[in-house]
C-alpha cells in the first residue's frame, strides 16, 4: 500500500477530521511564502527592512504609511484562486467528515473554495475595521485607498490580521484546541510547525491518526501515523 492509499484508508475510516494548515497550502495557489527568499529579498530591496519588522505592531504604529505600502504590495493577493487541496477539504467538510479547518493563512482561500468552519489563527485580509468607531470595511476599500486608509470618522482602518508583537485571539486558540482534542484524525499540511503558539496546537491531539503532509521534514514526524513529504496540492487532489 502506497502513502496515498494509506491516507485514503485513514480518511475513509474517520468521521471527525480536523485540518491544520500553513503557508504551503497557499503557495500552491501562487501566493509567496512569507519566509521565502523572493519575499525577503523583495522587502529588503524595496523597503529596506525585514518582513517580520514591516508587519510588526510597532512598525504599524511608527511607520503607518510604509506599513500599508508593504501590506498592499506584498501580502494581499485578491486574484489568487483555491487549489485542489482547498477544494478537497471543502468537499470533505460537506460530506461531514471534516469538522474544522485551522489555518495560519490570511488569504481566505479556504472560504473561497467553499469551506464554512474555518478558524483563522492570524486573521484575514478581507476584514478591516476602524480603530476608533469599529466600522467595518472590505478589502476593496483598503486596496483603493491612497496611502493610509481612513474611516469617515477620521480613524485609521486596520486590517483584521495578527501582526508580530500582537497576541493571537484566545477564543480562536481555545476553539482550535477543542476541535483538535476531539478529532480522531488530525491532518497537518503545508507547515513546518515552527511558528508558535500556533504550532503548539498539535500537542492537544489525542486521537488515532496524525497525518503530516509537508515538502520538508518536521520535528513531529516521529509522532505521526503517516508522513508524506510531497506538495499538499498534489497529495489531496488524489483523495476521493
Amino acid at each position: 500500500m502506497n502513502k496515498i492509499e494509506k491516507l485514503q484508508e485513514i480518511i475513509d475510516a474517520s468521521d471527525n477530521i480536523v485540518f491544520f494548515g500553513g503557508a504551503g497550502v497557499s503557495t500552491e495557489s501562487g501566493i509567496p511564502d512569507f519566509r521565502s527568499e523572493s519575499g525577503i529579498f523583495k522587502s529588503l530591496e524595496k523597503y529596506g527592512d525585514t518582513p517580520e519588522r514591516l508587519v510588526s505592531h510597532s512598525y504599524y504604529l511608527e511607520h503607518t504609511d510604509k506599513f500599508f505600502s508593504y501590506y498592499k504590495d506584498c501580502l494581499i493577493f485578491p486574484e489568487a484562486e483555491p487549489n485542489p487541496a482547498h477544494y478537497t477539504l471543502a468537499r470533505l467538510e460537506k460530506e461531514g467528515k471534516l469538522k474544522a479547518i485551522i489555518t495560519q493563512n490570511i488569504d481566505g482561500l479556504h472560504q473561497k473554495a467553499g469551506s464554512k468552519n474555518v478558524l483563522e489563527l492570524h486573521g484575514i485580509v478581507y476584514r478591516n475595521y476602524c480603530e476608533i468607531c469599529k466600522k467595518k470595511y472590505d478589502l476593496n476599500f483598503i486596496l483603493e485607498s491612497e496611502g493610509i486608509p481612513h474611516c469617515t470618522c477620521g480613524g485609521i482602518i486596520k486590517p483584521d490580521v495578527v501582526l508580530y508583537e500582537e497576541a493571537l485571539d484566545m477564543n480562536i486558540l481555545n476553539k482550535s484546541a477543542q476541535y483538535i482534542m476531539s478529532a480522531d484524525t488530525l491532518i497537518v499540511g503545508g507547515t513546518s510547525l515552527v511558528v508558535y503558539p500556533a504550532a503548539g496546537l498539535i500537542n492537544y491531539f489525542k486521537g488515532k491518526n496524525l497525518v503530516l503532509i509537508n515538502k520538508s521534514q518536521t520535528d513531529y514526524d516521529n509522532l505521526a501515523t503517516l508522513v508524506i513529504n510531497e506538495a499538499i496540492r498534489e497529495t489531496l487532489a488524489k483523495i476521493k
